[in-house]
């Protein structure tokens, strides 16, 4: 008798969504990993840039211990990405943190041994990697959380959420979103703008 009460319950919780809700629920915990992964790969990259523009433009200081402080910012947040404040306060970290490598890398600009440094030029390259990494992993989660939240609120599906406790995921909001989709600029190849022509006037 109790084995033919779990094979109905087993049923029941099946056709209701329960299974698909877990496996959507999954989907959603493995990319917010790869999000997290690569942010990591991000910061790991930080200390070798910063000690190698360091070489070349140690009295950029202000630039140089921004990028630093930013890092560390990141690094101290317990980020729970099921908490929408918590997912706010690290994407806004981030996005910081995105802010002041761009102008570590606008620094560079005005030292061309620097920026002919083999050690910078592996750097520069391995970071718009990672910025593409990000951008990747990112634009998958939001897709996976749009998924699962989707799901979850249809009928009636909607209703074996809120027995278990399955509750709608936050996301990357717009404005975050915005702010950290611009990647440090590290495109070093585009000449100096001409200066305006002399007017005959």
């Amino acid at each position: 008798m109790r084995v033919i009460v779990l094979l109905m319950l087993s049923m029941l919780l099946s056709g209701c969504g329960y299974n698909r809700i877990q496996t959507k629920d999954e989907a959603v915990k493995a990319g917010w990993s790869e999000v997290l992964n690569q942010y990591k790969r991000r910061a790991d990259l930080i200390p070798n840039l910063v000690n190698t523009v360091k070489g070349y433009a140690a009295h950029e200081q202000q630039v140089l211990t921004a990028v630093t402080e930013a890092r560390a910012k990141v690094g101290q947040i317990n980020v729970n990405a099921d908490d929408a404040a918590s997912l706010a306060q690290y994407q806004a970290a981030q996005g910081e943190l995105s802010q002041a490598l761009g102008r570590l890398m606008m620094v560079s600009e005005n030292y061309p041994n620097l920026k002919a440094d083999t050690s910078f030029l592996n750097l520069q390259t391995q970071l718009e990697g990672t910025e593409n990494r990000i951008t990747v992993a990112r634009g998958r989660y939001i897709q996976l959380v749009q998924d699962y939240n989707t799901y979850i609120r249809q009928f009636p599906v909607n209703l074996t959420a809120m027995v278990f406790g399955y509750k709608p995921k936050p996301n990357f909001t717009v404005e975050n979103e915005a702010q950290i989709q611009q990647a440090p600029n590290v495109d070093f190849g585009a000449p100096a703008p001409a200066a305006p022509a002399p007017s005959n006037g």
